[in-house]
């Protein structure tokens, strides 16, 4: 089951900041009253009575501790930075399994948190970006990819070839990958060099593989993209276009890497950016 987390966290901001503002405005001056009226007594008033009847219900006192600290929390993930980690080798050698990266969730509009829905209109991905969205054909899982095509590109991959309106990319030989831990299976594959505009990033190309061709035009609102790793990667090819309301965000450092089957942490892709 795929807990949804951003529903989670305005779920408890609203009740944290209700039970804050019900007692400020209710239960408080109720306690400050039934103080008053102890006081009133004169005489042998309790000063430890009064004490406790001002005390704070348990529930209230949480509730005053944790509101700022979710309601920080909800602010910093919807509107400026949210982690991830990368789950597959559809990136490599961009990303690895086993990176965590932090993604711009700025870049392309300021979004209301659950709703995903637009409210700022900020810029458009383009072509190179790595980006995050929510998957077309299931909403609740998020992916990670390259744009290739943006609204109006016309698109062909033929033979490991890619086209953007009809000129071709180039692919510059760069060697032979060495994977180690979760990516070992991709050793011995081509390293290529491509570049989308000013963004120049490396590729792999698996020989024996014959790859998934496409020839289509990305409509209005839409995005086509592609892993970097090419011949081991589930995008566009299969499955289409994002449509832009399924953008989260773009990609740009890896804060963190764990690939348990390459020995932990991997410390020399700490702080590397993401081209």
């Amino acid at each position: 089951m795929n807990l949804d987390f951003p529903l989670i966290l305005v779920a408890a901001t609203f009740i944290t900041g209700l039970i804050w503002a019900v007692d400020a405005v209710l239960w408080a001056p109720k306690r400050k009253q039934a103080a008053a009226a102890i006081s009133a007594g004169g005489g042998g008033a309790n000063t430890e009575s009064v004490a406790d009847t001002l005390k704070e219900p348990t529930l209230v006192e949480y509730a005053k501790s944790f509101f700022p600290v979710i309601l920080a929390v909800l602010l910093l993930r919807s509107f400026l930075v949210e982690p991830f980690r990368i789950p597959s080798g559809s990136m490599m050698p961009t990303l690895l399994v086993g990176d965590f990266i932090l993604v711009n969730k700025y870049a392309y509009g300021i979004r209301l948190p659950v709703l995903n829905q637009k409210v700022y209109d900020i810029d458009n991905p383009q072509r190179g970006d790595v980006v995050v969205f929510r998957f077309p054909k299931n909403p609740s899982v998020d992916y990670i990819k390259r744009v290739v095509g943006v609204p109006g590109d016309h698109i062909v991959y033929r033979d490991k070839t890619l086209f953007i309106n009809d000129k071709k990319i180039a692919q510059v030989p760069a060697g032979t990958y060495i994977g180690v831990g979760s990516g070992l299976s991709m050793s011995g594959a081509e390293i290529r060099q491509e570049a989308l505009g000013e963004v120049k990033h490396d590729i792999l190309m698996v020989p024996r593989i014959r790859g998934v061709d496409a020839d289509v035009v990305v409509p209005q609102g839409h995005y086509f993209v592609m892993g970097d790793n090419r011949d081991n990667s589930n995008d566009s090819r299969y499955w289409g276009f994002v449509p832009d309301e399924n953008l989260v965000g773009r990609a740009f450092m890896i804060w963190m890497n764990w690939d348990s089957a390459a020995g932990g942490v991997g410390w020399e892709r700490i702080g590397d950016s993401i081209e």
